[in-house]
């Protein structure tokens, strides 16, 4: 398996792999046999962000069996538009760019792509991707170190998943969270302690697969 600590989105070699589209649909996390806990506040109209992949759907629900009771997934996004993900891209890299007028359009997509995937290869854009914490029996997030979606700049790198700059308690938490997500089979994006991907381009190479299982999807 590839280690993952320093390879990001934008590294070509992620660009690289090819997908073969399995055809596999979109599916409602919040409906099905075991219904997920869908948080709102990445939510939109036509319920877009609460869609992934049927298999990445049924591996949450493997993982929220791995968890220590009492303890339940927390979904926050899933599926995430094309358009949405070029915007969130954009919008991200020109605020680097305004911060840092010295840096090349490299560095700049490189920083940005801690934080947000380049939409030519984002697995939110094949519903490959989740992001989601963890909260108690009473739906009381945990704590985790930072907020989901903390920027590496606002939290210092806080937001990455191996950052030593957190609680004892809070990486407790996210060790828990990581062996239930990767024991589903589910690959952890180290810049972002909350993004799990299974089936895209980044999961293929660490994964030392072929190609990736997902592609691009529209949303109709």
């Amino acid at each position: 398996m590839t280690t993952s600590s320093s390879i990001l989105m934008s590294d070509p070699r992620v660009a690289a792999i090819p997908v073969r589209e399995c055809g596999e649909p979109l599916v409602d996390v919040r409906s099905g046999p075991v219904p997920l806990l869908v948080d709102a506040r990445r939510s939109d109209p036509d319920g877009a962000f609460a869609h992934l992949r049927e298999r990445v759907r049924d591996q949450l629900v493997d993982a929220l069996a791995q968890l220590p009771g009492g303890l339940r997934l927390l979904v926050v996004e899933g599926y995430r538009p094309l358009s949405l993900q070029t915007e969130y891209f954009e919008r991200y890299a020109q605020s680097l760019r305004t911060g840092n007028p010295q840096w090349t359009a490299r560095e700049v997509r490189d920083a940005a792509s801690r934080y947000v995937s380049p939409p030519e290869i984002a697995p939110h854009s094949a519903g490959a991707a989740v992001d989601l914490t963890l909260v108690d029996a009473g739906g009381r997030e945990l704590d985790m170190g930072t907020a989901i979606n903390a920027t590496p700049e606002d939290s210092e790198g806080a937001c990455f998943a191996d950052a030593a700059n957190i609680s004892a308690s809070a990486k407790a938490n996210r060790a828990v969270l990581t062996t239930a997500m990767a024991a589903a089979g589910l690959q952890v994006y180290p810049f972002e302690w909350w993004h799990f991907s299974f089936g895209d381009r980044y999961w293929a190479l660490m994964h030392e697969q072929p190609a990736a299982l997902y592609g691009p999807m529209p949303w109709d």
